[in-house]
């Protein structure tokens, strides 16, 4: 009868073998196993901000499992913070002159509401060749196959010369308060592997892998508060200027303003790479063109127009949410609306929100910075040849003959506590996935576990080429 991992093992290797592009057979059975397991145990946690925060629980699970691995009790931090957690765990190189390898993800999550769902989101189910639970794809799977990686390669003798730091802050999906914790405690580092970053396509006909990028740089989160007054009246007797159309104006010039295109190395280098695997042949010509030239009118019209692509060729603002009035037989005495942007690296928040209050053009409307110590702006992390040679050989075993280039993201990760440090971070997650299968944040959140296999091989490969 097999043991529960070696049935583990087996579902993950008959996975792996059905979708192409990835190894037939695992040489790391145990260590895919594991992280399976580990996955599964730590969705079932809570770790969702408020009342019942979970997330200590999380960490004190992957600290047990490191413990088991060889790590000594005294190289595991599980630091309490508010209602969250965080986690630091060092492997000691034997040079302690070299600046230490972090590699980086987080544990909570984003709150899930099981009425919602079609199968409980804290319940981990395998089912028809993917993991469901929340975490599955942001980021509890990822987490537990580093850990396994880790694991393995400790037990099988392997000795770093650089020391290696595995932490997982306790609320990037929120405040973000103990990634910046975190990145200042580990400002030394020498770089960072962001495995809640980057991350592979596969084709939606054949499942087989498009193309790998990695995260070289972000944009910067930013919310700004436009506030009207007015000494408003009664609604019978409207005044020449009422608030809420003021403001509907504003928002209106914030609308149609198009922030100045912009590109860095890692912008350039997307779009000339992405071009070749862009079905679309208009937008293929427009991404050539745009490499080449970032100030292309007529390439710019078309990325514009593509949710996907807006945000890689310049900051973007957008109107998200509006509040004014305090009675229907009232004119309004105070509106307030929040613009939410996205900031392309190289401009501080300050500068925008200057930018913002000339578009708005109306002196009565203040604009405000509303985001607070919640984001900082980061550079873009550069193409480093340590990095670059190292991912190429992990994906070359992981996923042979596979596209890589790099991206830069929309979104913000723990990456800009550290790149705002001056620390190298690069988002390097070994997962392919469909964009048809993308939950994250969402309904159904799942994972393929082919994915498991090669992540595990790829890590095997890539810590020891950074740490060595």
């Amino acid at each position: 009868m097999l043991s529960r991992l070696s049935l583990l093992a087996a579902t993950l290797i008959a996975s792996t073998t059905l979708a192409g592009g990835a190894q037939a057979a695992s040489s790391h059975a145990a260590a895919d196993a594991q992280a399976l397991d580990l996955a599964k145990k730590a969705i079932a946690i809570r770790s969702v901000e408020g009342p019942d925060n979970k997330t200590i629980d999380a960490d004190n699970l992957f600290r047990d499992a490191l413990i088991a691995g060889g790590w000594a009790a005294s190289d595991i931090e599980v630091v309490p913070v508010d209602d969250t957690a965080y986690m630091i765990a060092t492997w000691k190189g034997s040079d302690p002159s070299l600046k230490p390898l972090v590699i980086s993800g987080h544990l909570d999550v984003v709150a899930a509401n099981p009425k919602d769902w079609e199968r409980d989101p804290f319940t981990p189910v395998v089912e028809n060749g993917y993991l469901f639970g929340r975490g599955a794809s942001d980021m509890k799977t990822s987490a537990a196959v580093t850990a396994a990686a880790l694991i393995d390669l400790r037990k099988s003798g392997y000795k770093p010369r650089r020391t290696i730091i595995l932490e997982f802050s306790g609320d990037e999906e929120t405040s973000m308060k103990t990634s910046a914790i975190i990145a200042k405690k580990l400002s030394n580092a020498n770089l960072v592997i962001n495995i809640d970053g980057g991350g592979g396509m596969l084709d939606e006909k054949t499942g087989k892998p498009l193309f790998w990028n990695w995260d070289g740089a972000e944009k910067t989160y930013n919310d700004y508060t436009l506030t009207v007054t007015n000494p408003g009246g009664h609604s019978s007797m409207p005044r020449p200027v009422n608030a809420i159309v003021e403001m509907a104006q504003a928002l209106e010039r914030i609308g149609a303003y198009r922030f100045a295109p912009e590109q860095n190395a890692i912008t350039k280098a997307y779009f000339e790479n992405a071009a070749k695997f862009e079905p679309d042949a208009k937008t293929a010509a427009a991404m050539k063109a745009i490499a080449a030239n970032p100030n292309d009118e007529a390439a710019l019209a078309v990325l514009r127009a593509e949710p996907e692509n807006v945000g890689k060729v310049s900051t973007t603002c957008v109107a998200t949410m509006v509040n004014g009035g305090h009675a229907l037989n009232a004119l309004p005495q105070s509106v307030t609306a929040n613009i939410n942007c996205r900031i392309f690296p190289g401009h501080t928040r300050e500068e925008i929100m200057a930018e913002l209050q000339k578009v708005v053009a109306d002196p009565a409307i203040k604009v405000t910075d509303a985001t607070g110590d919640f984001s900082v702006a980061s550079p873009a992390s550069p193409m480093r040849k340590d990095f670059t040679a190292a991912v190429d050989k992990a994906m070359a075993k992981a996923w042979p003959n596979v596209a890589i280039f790099p991206v830069q993201a929309s979104g913000a990760s723990d990456s800009m506590w550290f790149r705002a440090l001056g620390v190298d971070s690069y988002g390097a997650s070994p997962f392919f996935i469909k964009a048809s299968d993308d939950f994250s944040h969402g309904l159904n959140e799942r994972l393929p576990l082919v994915d498991i296999t090669p992540g595990v091989t790829y890590f095997l490969t890539l810590i020891p080429e950074l740490s060595k």
